[in-house]
């Protein structure tokens, strides 16, 4: 059976009713991004000493902390400037965060996107894969001696924007701290086929998975988010929880609320998805 969660802050950022809410609904895994006015990485101890007893009281399991570590940086800053230096910090307080609430998942990103990285001048962005691997080095080497793994988001944003990229990153760098939070939904903002394409490539390497729907137009530049089911995710969704468990997944699959219906909430965006969403993974 599968560990079904959903990042808080899709339900709500007050965090006690978030949780409440998991409850009353069945979902037994919490992501951690927004909690009340902080994103997880800005906790302080005193934080993390609340967050855990409300979790505990619960009987809920912490996934995967949700820090935008590594998130809208330009790739080629230098590993000695301020900005770098205040997200390795951040990532080493998300890194203490799992530590004491009991999971070995931290988030990270690739980056601020380049809009080429492979082929012919001028519009490549030279050089900007190597570097995007030099600046994981010093990240990967703290999750190692951490114990803890980091999983790279397929985000629209980033330089890692398919599960293409995302296994040919994990090739090239080798480091088993190093695994996947695969969004198929993120990933038709580049076209990629969720299943069987972005699934077959990357599926021994999927530690983490966001499932959401929505509706992407690349001309005009648009992504609009939507209910589960009402999307372009829809005719991959059976395929690839069917894959997942032939393949024995033992990760935890979160939804991510971000639809808001017209004149609605994040809270009634989640309830309209939830069922679809339970349906699907046999509950």
């Amino acid at each position: 059976m599968f560990k079904l969660g959903i990042i808080t802050d899709g339900i709500s950022r007050n965090f006690e009713y978030a949780l409440d809410t998991m409850v009353e609904t069945g979902l037994e895994y919490v992501e951690l991004q927004y909690l009340w006015e902080k994103q997880v990485g800005d906790l302080t101890s005193a934080d993390v000493e609340r967050v855990k007893r409300l979790i505990d009281a619960r009987d809920l399991k912490v996934s995967c902390i949700s820090h935008h570590n590594l998130s809208a940086l330009p790739v080629d800053t230098a590993v000695v400037a301020p900005a770098y230096r205040e997200h390795i910090t951040t990532l080493e307080r998300c890194i203490g965060v799992a530590q004491a609430l009991g999971t070995n998942l931290v988030r990270i990103f690739s980056f601020r996107k380049e809009m080429v990285l492979f082929g012919a001048e001028p519009v490549i962005s030279e050089g900007a894969w190597t570097t995007l691997m030099n600046r994981l080095e010093e990240p990967l080497q703290i999750a190692e001696e951490a114990g803890v793994t980091l999983v790279m988001e397929t985000a629209i944003s980033g330089n890692v924007t398919s599960a293409v990229l995302a296994r040919k990153l994990i090739d090239e760098i080798g480091a088993p701290h190093l695994k996947v939070l695969w969004d198929p939904c993120s990933s038709l903002y580049c076209t990629e086929v969720p299943y069987p394409d972005g699934y077959e490539v990357i599926r021994e390497h999927i530690a983490h998975i966001h499932l959401k729907d929505g509706v992407v137009n690349l001309p005009a530049a648009t992504f609009d988010f939507c209910a589960m089911r009402q999307g372009q995710m829809d005719p991959y969704y059976n395929d690839i929880v069917d894959a997942l468990k032939r393949d024995g997944y033992e990760g935890t699959i979160s939804l991510e609320s971000v639809y808001t219906p017209v004149g609605g909430t994040r809270e009634d965006g989640f309830r309209e998805s939830l069922p679809v969403f339970m349906e699907l993974m046999g509950r």
